[in-house]
Formats: structure tokens, sequence, C-alpha cells
């Protein structure tokens, strides 16, 4: 048995950049980062920082093109996948995480709930016929149950 799993939580370095492939499928690119605190032989507190390309497609990159933004934090479960291709310098490759879950991270306030480039709703009033609650203490021995 094989197991080609990768699991991250972090935060997106750039906007994700959403693209068409030829035959009409949704791609989209970003990249998250992630950190590790550790001790030191000496005893001091060290930090590392890493890197991760993620790739999604499908109904799940156009999501990820519409929500997700540079700074938001995200959690993507995927596989791990190395691509090569000849370039300016040779042979080059890229491993990239491809998504098979995102979950998007808690939003800051200032973020809202709104998808990238819509205007945000205005807050919705509250209804004349809502239910009104007693403001006194109710007695336990009132309840029929």
């Amino acid at each position: 048995m094989y197991l080609n799993k990768a699991m991250v939580f972090g935060n997106l370095t750039r906007d994700p950049e959403a693209k068409a492939m030829p035959n009409g499928r949704q791609v989209c690119n970003f990249s998250i980062a992630t950190n590790r605190t550790y001790k030191k032989a000496d005893g001091t507190k060290a930090e590392e920082v890493e890197f991760h390309n993620i790739v999604s497609y499908g109904r799940t990159a156009e999501l990820c093109a519409q929500y997700l933004k540079k700074g938001s934090s995200a959690y993507v479960e995927g596989h791990l996948k190395t691509r090569s291709w000849e370039g300016e310098k040779g042979k080059q490759y890229r491993t990239e995480i491809v998504a098979d879950t995102i979950q998007f991270g808690p939003r800051a306030a200032s973020q809202g709930s709104t998808p990238r480039g819509e205007a945000p709703q205005q807050p919705v009033a509250a209804k004349e016929d809502a239910i009104e609650y007693p403001t006194e203490d109710i007695n336990p021995d009132d309840i029929p149950f």
C-alpha cells in the first residue's frame, strides 16, 4: 500500500491566480506559508517558514479565486505532484500540492463575508414581528414536564 497525502494549514502569501485550461476546466494556483517554532541545541528559540505551492481544479478553483486573498488562512488536503518542463535554465521542476479539499479559515472583521470584488450587502433590519422573550426569570416549578 502506498500513501501520498499532504495536509497544510497556513496563510496565503499572494492572491490566487485563476485561469481556464484549453478544455474549459478552471484551475487556481496560490501558495501557503506555514511556520514551525523549535528550540535550538543552545536553548534559543528559532522559527522556520515553509512555502507550499497549491493547485486546485474545477469548482474548488472557482471558490478559491472568489473567496481567498493574500493573508487569508486556509486548510488544504491533497496529494503531492511534481511536474517538469524545459525552460531557459534547462529542465525545471516544481512540486505542488494538488488540493482535494480546501477549508477556508476564519475571516477577519474587516474582510466581511462577501466575495472579492462584490459590494457588501446592507444589514437586514430587525423584523417587527420578532419573538419577544420575557424579561423575568422562569421558575422551574412552572415547567409542566
